[in-house]
């Protein structure tokens, strides 16, 4: 025999609650699609109207011809290992690999991996990247039990990303 469910009404604190974060969550997505390009409009359409964006977005199979020209790679793997984002009303793309990241890079000078790594490996000449990060701007060292910084692994872009991973579409 089947029984018949119920509404069992909740709290009144509870609906407000589940009111107010159903609210929250349409002002978040309203949000995240002022940034995001239209279906129909192409990256370069895009950034030219927007400008600068500092968002990284997979890049949609028009822009794998480019991608495939400006890095020297073959197959139909590049745009699925590569970003774009809009920097002064142009095209910006970076492939990803395995030291290359396409993210903003860490300037910090205090890293707490770091300065755990030489509290237990004192003197160390060179830091591992799995502790520094591969984003990190410097190369570390140890000296005694303590973390310093190296030379700059790159120069960066007037937005804090490597500028030498990224590279405008024409």
């Amino acid at each position: 025999m089947m029984t018949k469910r119920t509404f069992q009404p909740r709290s009144i604190h509870h609906l407000a609650l589940c009111a107010i974060l159903a609210l929250f969550g349409a002002i978040l997505l309203a949000r995240a699609g002022i940034a995001a390009p239209a279906a129909h409009d192409s990256p370069r359409a895009y950034c030219a109207h927007i400008g600068t964006d500092d968002t990284l977005r997979t890049p949609p199979s028009s822009l794998a011809p480019a991608i495939r020209r400006l890095f020297n790679i073959r197959g139909h793997y590049a745009p699925k290992a590569a970003y774009y984002r809009c920097a002064e009303g142009a095209v910006k793309v970076c492939f990803v690999g395995a030291n290359l990241p396409c993210g903003k890079a860490n300037t910090s000078k205090n890293q707490p991996a770091v300065a755990r790594w030489c509290e237990t490996h004192p003197d160390t000449e060179s830091i591992p990247l799995y502790v520094t990060g591969h984003d990190s701007l410097y190369s570390w060292h140890c000296i005694g039990s303590k973390a310093a910084t190296g030379a700059s692994h790159g120069t960066l872009d007037p937005r804090g990303f490597f500028e030498e991973y990224w590279k405008t579409v024409k």
